[in-house]
């Protein structure tokens, strides 16, 4: 990667790190190939003992509908200690979000620990991260601008709608760094799978792993749905024997 001009957003000690290594590309393509990637996954996650899953009732989707798959660009916000005026007063912005939309790539996918009181990402800043090559964005805290990011084609998963500003009510406290959404630890450059179903994270190193098993899963999945067609009987269906009835 060039050498990046940093915007002074936030403190260069608060960003991790610059650049976190992704899985290669052919890795998400699979992801991707999958067609209902999440309960795939979900599935995957299971069976192999990995933590990574969050409900679609926690974060709800702005664009139902749409199916995203990325790697995880992350950031964390905290609640600031004053009276939200008070720092309007001063002009005291303290929102790193713009550096995060400046360090991405394309196919990454902004995965937030925010604020409830206050909006981690508007209008603005879904322009720009759209621009930037990112895919969507999971963002445990509030958001606003709805009709903009909708009307642009850039999906959010968020628990939170609000029509607060954030600008005075947060503080970016580190870019591409570890954050928890709904309780599920997130590493910069995780994969991130999203749809109506809910949401997953998976850990880099079990990236190769889950990918297998979901694809085995959605094989299997696409071969009983050919036979409830061709007519195949539910006892068949369900590998059993068809059961005799009781003698008169």
């Amino acid at each position: 990667m060039t050498e990046k001009i940093l915007t002074g957003k936030i403190a260069r000690e608060r960003i991790a790190d610059l650049d976190p290594p992704r899985v290669p590309a052919e890795v998400l393509q699979g992801f991707r190939d999958l067609g209902d990637v999440v309960s795939a996954v979900s599935d995957a996650l299971d069976e192999l003992g990995v933590h990574g899953q969050v409900a679609a009732s926690l974060l709800a989707p702005t664009l139902p509908g749409t199916s995203v798959v990325g790697s995880a660009l992350t950031l964390l916000n905290a609640a600031r200690a004053e009276d939200p005026l008070v720092y309007v007063k001063q002009g005291d912005n303290r929102m790193g979000e713009m550096e995060a939309h400046n360090l991405a790539r394309p196919g990454d996918i902004l995965v937030i620990q925010g604020i409830a009181h206050g909006s981690n990402l508007g209008g603005v800043g879904c322009t720009i991260g759209k621009r930037q090559g990112e895919v969507g964005a999971i963002i445990d805290g509030g958001i606003r601008d709805l009709g903009h990011s909708r009307s642009i084609g850039y999906p959010i998963w968020a628990s939170l709608r609000t029509p607060l500003t954030g600008k005075w009510r947060l503080e970016t406290m580190q870019i591409n760094g570890p954050v928890e959404i709904c309780g599920v630890r997130v590493h910069p450059g995780d994969v991130v799978v999203a749809d109506d179903s809910g949401v997953c994270f998976i850990p880099r190193e079990h990236a190769q792993a889950v990918l297998a098993f979901a694809r085995r899963k959605a094989a299997s999945e696409a071969a009983q749905c050919e036979r409830v067609a061709a007519g195949v009987s539910v006892p068949e269906l369900a590998g059993a024997k068809a059961a005799r009835p009781p003698a008169a």
